[in-house]
């Protein structure tokens, strides 16, 4: 349901647009955890919320739930959602925001390389002689 401003009466016209922007999906991972496994909590839940977000399950800048939220709903301390979150902020696959919480910053099934796999998949230099100098440091020849 949107809301509308009209006219009030001291004739100012919000141009009948939306008072409430639309927000970003909310995205609420299922989770399961087990207790009795060997993992702690807080990596369960990161593992799980890493796999939605790499399968592509989970929309590109979605929301994920307030950490209060999160423990309250997994019936853990916030402490533990916040070091899954912490987990997958330093894995760069969320970003938190001020006042607006923990989005998505990847999307699925982008991969990530880094410069060996891309020189090597450009073919960049198609032959490479490898030596070693005389203190064990690596020498690539050209040709």
């Amino acid at each position: 349901m949107t809301i509308i401003a009209e006219t009030s009466n001291n004739k100012k016209s919000h141009l009948r647009e939306p008072l409430v922007r639309n927000r970003l999906k909310l995205f609420v991972p299922p989770i399961a955890l087990d207790r009795t496994f060997g993992i702690p909590l807080h990596r369960q839940i990161y593992r799980q919320i890493a796999e939605a977000i790499r399968s592509g399950a989970v929309d590109y800048e979605a929301r994920l739930p307030s950490t209060r939220a999160m423990a309250g709903m997994l019936r853990v301390s916030r402490n533990t959602v916040l070091a899954a979150y912490e987990d997958l902020a330093a894995e760069d696959l969320v970003r938190g925001e001020h006042g607006s919480g923990m989005r998505i910053t990847r999307r699925g099934n982008e991969k990530i390389f880094g410069l060996r796999q891309v020189i090597r998949a450009a073919g960049y230099p198609a032959r490479v002689l490898e030596l070693a100098d005389p203190d064990g440091n690596p020498l690539y020849i050209n040709s």
